[in-house]
């Protein structure tokens, strides 16, 4: 007589998942004192347009594949996951083209940033990424300054970010352009 094959497996349970906890911080920023930003030279602004999604998720891509980000949200360690990423941004009800940029330098496209409203009127900033090769050069701050500026421009009067505490170079930028720590979230990660 044949055995039929059991309903729990006979071998025990199956191995645990290791679960790693991040720590996020979620941080705000009142729009009142935001002025709007100039790009130095050989850079210049790339305003939203529908066409431009592939670009903002290679750009993002590039950005955040070696970072700490890509372990927390393992799509933008992932070419497909941040085209999946960048389509559902820009699906999104409250996707803010005044809000979403990229910069580009003569070799192309250098760093991206997305905005969106939230369900209560708040800017909502979903990345901030510059390629390693540029960053120092200030380039961060103006492209959250110059999507803080489309908020502002939509009359939204508050915006916020979320950044993994890890991220200690992207928590003092936040931190000198008046954003404040207004929760600590942790984020739960298998692996």
């Amino acid at each position: 007589m044949a055995r039929k094959p059991p309903l729990v497996s006979e071998v025990g349970p199956a191995p645990a998942m290791a679960i790693t906890y991040y720590k996020r911080y979620r941080m705000e920023i009142d729009l009142g004192g935001v002025s709007p930003p100039a790009l130095p030279s050989p850079y210049t602004w790339k305003p939203w347009d529908d066409s431009l999604v592939e670009a903002h998720a290679e750009v993002k891509y590039l950005c955040f594949r070696d970072e700490i980000d890509a372990q927390v949200f393992p799509c933008l360690g992932d070419l497909a996951g941040c085209r999946r990423l960048m389509r559902e941004i820009r699906r999104k009800p409250g996707f803010l083209p005044p809000a979403t940029w990229l910069i580009a330098a003569p070799a192309g496209f250098v760093a991206t940033i997305q905005g969106v409203i939230d369900r209560e009127g708040v800017g909502a900033i979903q990345n901030v990424g510059v390629l390693p090769a540029y960053r120092g050069r200030g380039l961060g701050r103006r492209l959250v300054c110059r999507a803080l500026m489309g908020f502002r421009e939509r009359g939204v009067g508050r915006a916020f970010l979320e950044v993994t505490a890890e991220n200690v170079h992207a928590v003092r930028l936040y931190r000198s352009l008046g954003f404040r720590r207004v929760k600590t979230l942790y984020k739960a990660v298998d692996g």
